[in-house]
């Protein structure tokens, strides 16, 4: 690595973006877990809130656009198919 300023500089905004969209991810994940354990009305419910995370992660790059496209659709049939 070079010893410019601004190479040190964007070394440490790296770090920090990659540990923010490491910690969206993580959440999301999570949150994608929840809603297929989920049941009924419980599922209905999460649902909107967890499309919003995985469109958010698509816009900020951390996932595919078509790879959210996917997690949404097998989310909406599962969360169809439980109520």
């Amino acid at each position: 690595m070079a010893n410019h300023s601004a190479t040190k500089k964007d070394t440490r905004q790296a770090a920090k973006r990659r540990d923010r969209n490491k910690y969206y991810g993580k959440t999301t994940r999570n949150a994608i877990r929840d809603l297929r354990e989920a049941k009924g009305k419980e599922a209905a419910d999460q649902f909107p809130k967890v499309a919003s995370m995985i469109d958010k992660l698509a816009k900020r790059g951390i996932i595919h656009k078509n790879k959210a496209a996917n997690l949404k659709s097998k989310l909406a049939k599962k969360t169809a198919a439980a109520k």
